[in-house]
């Protein structure tokens, strides 16, 4: 399970972010969107890790087990 992170700005906006995946944020106007966005944008660069052969944080490498 990856972990998800919030806070919200001085603005007013609220940020969420993905530590496991350096580089996956996302803002919302508030923090339910924030955190929607974050997930699909998590579940993009996974992908993206999976078809290019990259490493994969623990947390996901554990999803799949050959059968």
């Amino acid at each position: 399970m990856l972990k998800i992170e919030t806070e919200q700005e001085e603005d007013g906006r609220w940020i969420a972010e993905v530590p496991a995946l350096p580089g996956v944020l996302a803002y919302g106007a508030t923090k339910t969107e924030a955190r929607d966005k974050v997930k699909a944008l998590a579940l993009r660069v996974i992908a993206d890790r999976f078809e290019n052969g990259e490493p994969l944080p623990r947390e996901v490498a554990i999803v799949f087990e050959a059968a």
